[in-house]
C-alpha cells in the first residue's frame, strides 16, 4: 500500500509540472511571436541600410569617416557587449552565448584587458564567476528593448571609438535566422567593415544595382554610417530576443512530453503495485479461508 501511495503521489506532482510547463510553452510562443513580427519588420531596412553604406564606404577611402575601418591601432582596448536573458528555462540557449563570448575573451587580448558590458542576469553571473571584470551591466533593455535606449548605447560606442578610447566595439549575441536555427555570433560593431557586406549581384546571380550619390558619398557617410551602426545594434537585441523565446519554446515543449511520458510510467508502475496489492490481498483470503477448514 505504501508503495501506491508514493507511486500516487510522484504522478501528482508530474502532472502539477507537465501544467506548468505547457503554461510556459504557451506564453514563450505568444512572446515569440510577436517578437519575431517586430523582428522581421526592421530587418529589411537593416539590411538595406547596411548595403547602401557598405557601397558608399567602397566608392571612397578608409580616411573618408571616422567609423571606416582601415585606421591604426589606438589604444589596444575593445568594447564586448554580451547579449544573454535575465532568465533560464531557455535550454542552451545562455550556455552558447556565454560560451562563445568566454572564447572570443580568451583568445583576443584586446578585448580581455578592454570593457566588458553585459546584457542580462544569466550572462553577468557566470562572466563574474569566471573572474571577468565587468565594466557595465545593462538591466534596463528587458524583453521589449525600445530604440532610443539602444540608440544611446550606440551613440555612446561612436563616441568612445572617435575619441580613441577603444579600438573596436564587438557585439556576442544570438542570430536569429529561422526558427529551427539560431547561430551564436562576435559581430564587429564598428569600426564599419565594408568587406562584409554581400554586394547584389554575388546574392542573385544578376547584375548589382548601381547608385548614383547626391550630396557626395561622404557627406552621405556622416549620416548614413552612425545611423547603420545604430539600427544593427538595434537588430542584434531583435534577434536575441526572437531567440531566446523560442529556445524556451521548445525547451518547455521537450519539458512538457517528457513529463507527459513520465506520467504514463508512472501509471503503469501504479497499475502493476495495485494489482500485485490485490492478489496478495486474495491469497491472504484463500488461505485463511482454507486454514479453517
Amino acid at each position: 500500500m505504501g508503495k501506491s501511495r508514493e507511486i500516487k503521489k510522484r504522478m501528482k506532482a508530474v502532472g502539477n509540472i507537465r501544467r506548468i510547463t505547457r503554461t510556459m510553452q504557451m506564453i514563450a510562443t505568444s512572446k515569440y511571436s510577436k517578437a519575431q513580427t517586430k523582428a522581421t519588420a526592421s530587418k529589411p531596412y537593416t539590411t538595406a541600410l547596411y548595403e547602401l553604406v557598405g557601397e558608399l564606404a567602397s566608392k571612397t577611402g578608409p580616411d573618408a569617416h571616422p567609423l571606416l575601418a582601415g585606421g591604426e591601432s589606438k589604444s589596444g582596448r575593445e568594447i564586448t557587449l554580451v547579449i544573454t536573458s535575465d532568465r533560464g528555462l531557455c535550454g542552451p540557449y545562455n550556455g552558447n552565448i556565454i560560451r562563445t563570448a568566454m572564447r572570443h575573451l580568451r583568445e583576443h587580448a584586446p578585448a580581455a584587458n578592454g570593457r566588458i558590458e553585459v546584457v542580462g542576469k544569466k550572462g553577468a553571473t557566470v562572466l563574474r564567476f569566471n573572474k571577468f571584470d565587468l565594466a557595465c551591466h545593462h538591466t534596463h533593455f528587458g524583453d521589449n528593448p525600445r530604440y532610443e535606449d539602444v540608440e544611446r548605447l550606440a551613440q555612446d560606442y561612436i563616441d568612445r571609438f572617435t575619441a580613441g578610447e577603444v579600438d573596436a566595439v564587438r557585439v556576442v549575441y544570438m542570430r536569429y535566422i529561422s526558427a529551427g536555427q539560431q547561430r551564436p555570433e562576435v559581430l564587429q560593431l564598428v569600426p564599419f567593415d565594408h568587406s562584409n557586406v554581400t554586394s547584389t549581384e554575388s546574392t542573385s546571380g544578376g547584375p548589382s544595382a548601381l547608385y548614383e550619390f547626391s550630396p557626395s558619398a561622404e557627406e552621405l557617410l556622416g549620416t548614413l554610417l552612425p545611423a547603420a551602426v545604430k539600427a544593427v545594434l538595434y537588430q542584434c537585441f531583435n534577434d536575441a530576443i526572437v531567440s531566446e523565446h523560442v529556445a524556451r519554446m521548445v525547451a518547455m515543449k521537450s519539458a512538457t512530453d517528457n513529463a507527459g511520458k513520465m506520467r504514463k510510467r508512472l501509471q503503469r508502475q501504479y497499475n502493476r503495485a495495485r494489482q500485485a496489492q490485490i492478489t496478495t490481498e486474495l491469497t491472504e483470503i484463500i488461505s485463511g479461508a482454507a486454514a479453517l477448514e
